[in-house]
């Protein structure tokens, strides 16, 4: 069985080395000792979310947190292309369904997008609550997943940045894929790049607009069909991400 992971912020693991200690205190401490009671010479694994993995032995659990001997500490690079899913806000906690999906199957970032058809609307207060239960959603994904990087949660965007994002990702050498159940070309024979961003853009329950279509086309994007049925829009982004990883040699 692989070991747990603990959360900490970006920077946490700076000068952390093989042969060392550390302690994780805090919140993620007291998950560590109270919560999952962590005892002395088991195996867990503390990242950073920027790619920082140590990879330590319980020594001690206290009131300060779980104080690890640091067996190793491994940098996992970022990937390339990077894939990352442009998620339509959706009613229900479908949107956050497909963004902790996508995590566990390998997004490196997530893009929340106001399309047209959302019923869902983020405004004013709303939206950075919104935004903040995104970030939850990804950073319990990353842990619950074993990664040591966790997704890039986006401010959202609307049409017409996520026209500028298409253009942007484009001149950058990446791609933009909008599926869509009327494309001619199945995701699996779409071209893809070697580096940059590989977007993937999903709908709303309502689907995507023919307008906001066309907008996206005129930016550069391609459409794409994932297979002969048509999914939820809380599965689609995910399905398509592991059709993409693969092809992309990330699950050999």
């Amino acid at each position: 069985m692989s070991a747990p992971v603990f959360l900490v912020e970006p920077g946490a693991l700076a000068g952390v080395a093989a042969g060392g200690e550390f302690l994780l205190d805090g919140t993620e401490g007291r998950h560590a000792g109270v919560v999952q009671r962590r005892a002395p010479g088991e195996r867990v694994d503390v990242v950073d979310g920027a790619g920082v993995r140590l990879v330590g032995t319980v020594r001690a659990v206290g009131p300060e947190g779980v104080r690890l001997a640091v067996d190793d500490v491994v940098v996992e690079p970022e990937a390339s292309p990077r894939l990352v899913l442009v998620q339509a806000l959706a009613k229900g906690d479908r949107d956050e369904m497909a963004i902790e999906a996508a995590t566990e199957v390998g997004a490196d970032a997530v893009v929340p997008w106001q399309a047209e058809r959302s019923i869902v609307v983020w405004r004013g207060d709303r939206a950075a609550k919104s935004r903040a239960r995104w970030v939850g959603t990804v950073r319990a994904a990353t842990k619950q997943s074993r990664r040591a990087r966790a997704p890039e949660v986006a401010q959202a965007v609307d049409g017409a940045g996520l026209r500028a994002l298409v253009a942007r990702t484009l001149e950058g050498g990446g791609a933009a894929l909008v599926l869509h159940e009327e494309a001619s070309t199945p995701l699996a024979a779409v071209p893809l790049p070697d580096a940059g961003d590989v977007l993937v853009v999903v709908g709303p329950e309502g689907g995507i607009g023919d307008r906001e279509l066309d907008g996206l086309r005129a930016a550069g994007a391609v459409t794409a069909r994932l297979g002969p049925h048509v999914l939820r829009t809380s599965t689609a982004g995910p399905v398509a991400l592991a059709l993409l990883a693969q092809r992309l040699g990330r699950w050999r």
